[in-house]
């Protein structure tokens, strides 16, 4: 196994890309191996590092199947069904409640007295 080019910060040469960079560009990866990183210094604690693919050995982006845009809308409206309540929030449950709103906070008027 060869050791990775390291370049830094913000001088990487043409050729190199980032995943992102990659996609913002209509391609991906494509099982490449990582071709080289970036590295940042810091001065407390270690280099910030980015892993750079090559461009020419990139692929084009897979389309969206129907069948994969059906998986994803039942993956999203998952996301947004209150496992206490079950029903449809209307938004996207947070993950630091677990639970809609109403369920997380029930209103204290809405509970029945105790006489």
């Amino acid at each position: 196994m060869g050791v990775l080019p390291v370049f830094r910060w913000r001088l990487a040469p043409d050729g190199y890309a980032t995943r992102r960079q990659l996609r913002a560009q209509g391609l991906r990866p494509g099982g490449q191996c990582v071709a080289a990183q970036l590295e940042r210094p810091r001065r407390r604690r270690g280099p910030l590092v980015a892993y750079l693919y090559r461009v020419d050995l990139a692929k084009p982006v897979r389309p969206m199947t129907p069948g994969r845009w059906a998986a994803l809308a039942k993956a999203n409206a998952a996301r947004r069904i209150c496992p206490a309540c079950r029903r449809d929030a209307g938004y996207v449950i947070p993950p630091s409640l677990g639970m809609c709103v109403p369920c997380a906070y029930p209103d204290p008027a809405d509970s029945p007295r105790s006489s």
